[in-house]
């Protein structure tokens, strides 16, 4: 079993220069894959990426959204598909079987419903439970600030690391991070994470 995230970049058009974006979204995926032929951008403004523990796929969601809405304009769609791996190819858009066949079907869904955050697996109850839980959680998390974003971000980038630690990263106050993650819905993210994962054991 693997996890297959297929995404684009909301409004990657909007601006002349695609570094704005393109940059920090090259940054984020080297820190999530493990490899660099474990994921490719392609299309300009679409990305695949494999992250081969399961339990992981959420949270590397919730990073890579983070890492796209600390750029003022942007956000991301994303869609994540788990299941079996039957081809291994040179490149992870070559590669084939149920993940990647889900996470591209689902994917294509999700402008049409509004929804920038699925997941498909052959489990139907597990596909509905969470992505009504993805739904309720994209309330806060679609409409997160910059600081919001990259609070979130530095959180998951150091999760050792004391609220005091992170504001001496970026220069603001313990309570002004306290505040922002707060204001994130970090608490009711990292929740769900811990859900999440414990739900993906079933499946395996």
């Amino acid at each position: 079993m693997t996890s297959v995230l297929t995404g684009d970049i909301i409004k990657s058009r909007t601006t002349q220069s695609q570094d704005v974006w393109l940059v920090p979204l090259k940054d984020a995926l080297t820190q999530v894959a493990t490899t660099s032929d474990l994921f490719e951008i392609y299309r300009g403004d679409s990305f695949q990426l494999e992250i081969k523990d399961c339990s992981k796929s959420f949270q590397t969601a919730v990073y890579l959204k983070s890492c796209i809405k600390s750029i003022k304009g942007f956000d991301v769609r994303l869609s994540i598909g788990i299941g079996e791996k039957t081809y291994q190819g040179n490149t992870v858009s070559e590669s084939n079987g149920e993940a990647f066949v889900y996470s591209g079907e689902i994917f294509e869904t999700l402008k049409k419903d509004k929804q920038n955050l699925k997941i498909k697996t052959n489990n139907s109850q597990f596909n509905q439970e969470m992505n009504l839980y993805f739904k309720l959680v994209l309330i806060g998390m679609d409409n997160w600030t910059t600081n919001s974003a990259e609070i979130v971000k530095l959180t998951l980038e150091h999760p050792n690391k004391i609220q005091e630690e992170l504001a001496k990263l970026i220069g603001i106050s313990q309570d002004a991070v306290s505040k922002r993650q707060k204001r994130a819905y970090l608490d009711e993210i990292l929740e769900l994470n811990q859900l999440y994962q414990q739900k993906i054991k079933t499946l395996l």
